[in-house]
């Protein structure tokens, strides 16, 4: 029996100090301030710079009592522990009117400002989903919030690496603000990853804008970049060729039904961006762009495509089919194409044998997720063909739409075929199939 007399004794007495900071590592903020009671040595581990490099701060439009409380503490420990801070995300949950957006900027302003006097190890910045386009950011704040954040980007533009402003939605003018800010003090910018989907508004033909070209040009360092396909243009590729090719190696591309995308791309200028940045891969993803004369104008052979995802959102437009998709512009990627995503309403085409010819010329494909309607026996296809590895997919992930309330049918079927080709399911995929009625 272990002897209270002694505590000294105890196993928790000696545990190393790498070991205690763990401890604390995985702790809240409210059990890591209890347990800095226990002792000296505990309460010096509540110290450790290592427990607050990366935090996160949620804004609660509609906050019960224990959100209020968890967004006190975490805004009273960010500041406490400010200058340890190495990663931050801001994240606004429901904002819902003009009260909100007016505390929201008032108390960012505050916290910015501190950071900014007692920070200079942030590395990292995530703000997403501002949305400042809506109705519930008045003029006025919406502006004193841009100005705040612009100038902690200036101060922090040597350090920072990382930038996440997804979901923005600003003007053209403010944005560039914005993305000037990360390269005030030697107007050149060597942070690495941006995120600037859904940045700016909707509708805005951003590839056009002369002032959003000198913004890039500044960038000498990118590697990661996130963006919407009106934000491309010769001009743009041309930009990150000269400045980013030596360390550019993503690019990913959301494209709209409701942002313009109508520009013309040269081949060549892709071309010359790939053959000068070898490293270079090239992730699509469609939303409600279906129609094959405008994926036609997008997706040019010239392009390292590794992913390419296509979601028609449940909507079913008769005006577009999906079969010369399948059949003339993706085969063009069977040599890098790594990922393929299909979501889509298909129920005026099967697209059985379409699909799978694609999946059999695309040699590095390893991820496939379909929602479509699809017939069962195209699963069993399809794993025959692995099996017999004629592909070599490590990821399986189909949802088969049915016009029919009834699936038991279905099912017994995808039953039958799961247990026919178990043996390759357990040791080799990563594999979910199931049927969805679509009524």
């Amino acid at each position: 029996m272990e002897d209270d007399s002694e505590p000294e004794q105890r196993s928790w007495a000696h545990l190393p100090d790498v070991c205690l900071t763990h401890v604390f590592h995985w702790l809240d903020d409210r059990d890591r301030s209890q347990a800095a009671l226990v002792c000296k040595k505990w309460s010096w581990a509540m110290y450790s710079g290592s427990l607050w490099r990366r935090r996160t701060i949620t804004f609660y439009g509609r906050p019960s009592r224990a959100h209020t409380l968890e967004f006190q503490s975490a805004l009273w420990y960010v500041k406490k522990f400010g200058k340890y801070l190495e990663h931050l995300e801001i994240k606004l949950s429901n904002p819902y009117n003009t009260a909100f957006t007016q505390k929201f900027q008032v108390t960012m302003r505050g916290l910015l400002s501190h950071l900014s006097k007692c920070n200079s190890r942030l590395v990292s910045l995530s703000i997403k989903y501002l949305e400042l386009d809506r109705l519930i950011w008045k003029n006025v704040v919406r502006a004193q919030f841009i100005k705040t954040l612009a100038t902690f980007l200036k101060r922090m533009s040597k350090q920072l690496d990382y930038l996440n402003l997804k979901g923005a939605r600003v003007t053209l003018e403010e944005g560039c603000e914005l993305l000037n800010s990360l390269s005030f003090l030697t107007n050149k910018g060597f942070i690495s990853e941006i995120n600037i989907e859904d940045f700016f508004s909707l509708h805005l033909p951003v590839y056009s804008s002369t002032l959003f070209h000198q913004t890039m040009s500044k960038f000498h360092s990118l590697v990661i970049l996130t963006f919407n396909y009106n934000c491309i243009s010769d001009e743009l590729l041309d930009i990150l060729r000269e400045h980013s090719a030596h360390s550019l190696c993503t690019l990913n591309i959301k494209c709209h039904i409701h942002d313009p995308h109508g520009q013309v791309i040269w081949g060549m200028s892709w071309a010359n961006l790939a053959k000068r940045a070898p490293k270079l891969k090239v992730n699509f993803f469609f939303e409600r762009v279906m129609k094959h004369d405008h994926l036609a104008r997008i997706l040019l052979v010239e392009i390292p495509v590794r992913s390419i995802s296509l979601r028609s959102c449940y909507f079913n437009d008769p005006d577009w089919t999906m079969r010369p998709t399948l059949t003339n512009l993706l085969p063009a990627y069977w040599h890098v194409l790594q990922k393929l995503t299909l979501e889509l309403n298909n129920d005026h085409e099967l697209l059985d044998d379409e699909l799978l010819q694609l999946i059999l010329s695309c040699k590095r494909l390893l991820f496939l997720k379909v929602w479509a309607f699809l017939s069962v026996t195209f699963m069993e296809r399809l794993l025959q063909n692995r099996a017999e590895r004629k592909c070599i997919l490590t990821t399986i992930k189909v949802r088969i739409y049915t016009a029919r309330q009834e699936t038991s049918e279905e099912d017994r079927l995808l039953c039958n075929i799961y247990r026919k080709f178990k043996y390759l399911i357990d040791s080799e995929l990563n594999y979910f199939v199931i049927t969805y009625p679509m009524v």
